[in-house]
This record gives C-alpha cells, sequence and structure tokens, in this order.
C-alpha cells in the first residue's frame, strides 16, 4: 500500500522560513518523479516544486523560485521542500506527490498523493 506522509508545516511570520518533508513507503519512491503542490482555499491545486528520480532535475513555479528548494535521499525515500523568505501568500496546504509521468509540476501527471501539511505565515 502506497503512503506519502508529510510532515513539517506550521505557522510563521513573513521572511521565515520551514522545512517540510514527505516519507514514501509501499513503493520504491527513487522509481518516480516527486513533487510538491500547494492549495490554498477557495483556489485550485497549484504545482510548486518537482524532481526527477535522480534528483538532478528540478523544476519550480514562477512564484517560490529563488526562494524554495526540492530535495530527495533516494536512500531514505524522503522527499524535502526547503523554504525561506516566506511569504503570506505562500500560506496553504502543502502536498507530497509522486508520479510516473513527466516530471513537471501538472497534477494530472501524479498518481499517489500524501494528505497534507498546513503552512501559515503571517504578516
Amino acid at each position: 500500500q502506497v503512503q506519502l506522509v508529510e510532515s513539517g508545516g506550521g505557522s510563521v511570520q513573513a521572511g521565515g522560513s520551514l522545512r517540510l518533508s514527505c516519507v514514501a513507503s509501499g513503493y520504491t519512491a527513487s522509481s518516480t518523479c516527486m513533487a510538491w503542490f500547494r492549495q490554498a482555499p477557495g483556489k485550485e491545486r497549484e504545482g510548486v516544486a518537482a524532481l526527477n528520480t535522480g534528483g538532478s532535475s528540478a523544476t519550480y513555479a514562477d512564484s517560490v523560485k529563488g526562494r524554495f528548494t526540492i530535495s530527495r535521499d533516494n536512500a531514505k525515500n524522503t522527499l524535502y521542500l526547503q523554504m525561506i523568505s516566506l511569504k503570506p501568500e505562500d500560506t496553504a496546504m502543502y502536498y507530497c506527490a509522486a508520479g510516473f509521468g513527466p516530471c513537471n509540476v501538472a497534477v494530472a501527471h501524479y498518481n499517489y498523493w500524501g494528505q497534507g501539511t498546513q503552512v501559515t505565515v503571517s504578516s
């Protein structure tokens, strides 16, 4: 049974930092592209960052470039998202996803999803 479990969310002030983690189980995480998505209340889910199987090629949404860094440790079946210089508009539920399709930030390309971890940034 495939599971993705996110952690690391919380409440921070603008300018602060958080590091999200996602632990995968039930399959070999190194075989999939992995990504982070987020969804704010009343808005569609949007892609934040994606990382290929080997961790050598990352894609970022324009809104987070230069502030967020996606990484993975395949030995630990774990995906990370380091977030710095957080802004109130980064407030959302953040989801980890894994997929066998093209490695980008399109929701449709992902087969497995976590339950999410909440990030709240106050001004």
